[in-house]
């Protein structure tokens, strides 16, 4: 580390003192870079992030957002967008990612986790599931412990399946 030299003198009894001084530049960090680069060592990589949450992080930090600015880009109040952040948040919605996306200026999918990528298309996948399994709404709804309706809502799309769900569904077929 260098910077210029600057000589300091000093008057003292004896005569002047003098002593080099040099002036060392540091770049600033603000609070939120401290944070980005914590998690950029830990997620060094984007192939390790399992969460939703997680990606939006790691993408939010590679563009070097606020996570104020992108939720005024998705429309949403930034408590929200917070939330959206913590692993511990299942649903997102796909309009509010869609948006997201762009301003991260990735594909959708790849901020989605395996259960929101199967919201994407619930309807279509609960049916195949079913289908391949050979069961009626009825029976399929039993396993789960749900009622056929709501196997019919699942597959019209007017529900969406609970995570807890989803993974027994995965834990049957």
């Amino acid at each position: 580390m260098s910077g210029p030299i600057i000589l300091m003198a000093l008057h003292c009894a004896t005569g002047i003192r003098y002593a080099p001084l040099v002036l060392l530049h540091f770049p600033f960090s603000p609070s939120h870079s401290l944070a980005a680069e914590r998690f950029r060592a830990f997620y060094f990589d984007d192939s390790l992030l399992t969460f939703t949450a997680e990606k939006l992080r790691y993408y939010r930090y590679q563009k070097s957002l606020l996570q104020r600015q992108v939720a005024a880009w998705a429309g949403i109040p930034k408590s929200t967008y917070l939330h959206y952040e913590n692993p511990s948040h299942e649903r997102y919605p796909l309009d509010k990612l869609r948006r997201i996306a762009a301003l991260l200026e990735v594909d959708i999918e790849l901020l989605l986790d395996d259960y929101n990528r199967f919201l994407m298309n619930q309807g279509e996948q609960v049916r195949n599931m079913r289908e391949r399994l050979g069961l009626s709404q009825q029976e399929f709804g039993k396993r789960l412990g749900v009622q056929a309706g709501t196997v019919r809502k699942w597959e019209s799309g007017r529900v969406r399946m609970r995570k807890e769900t989803w993974e027994m569904l995965l834990r049957i077929i």
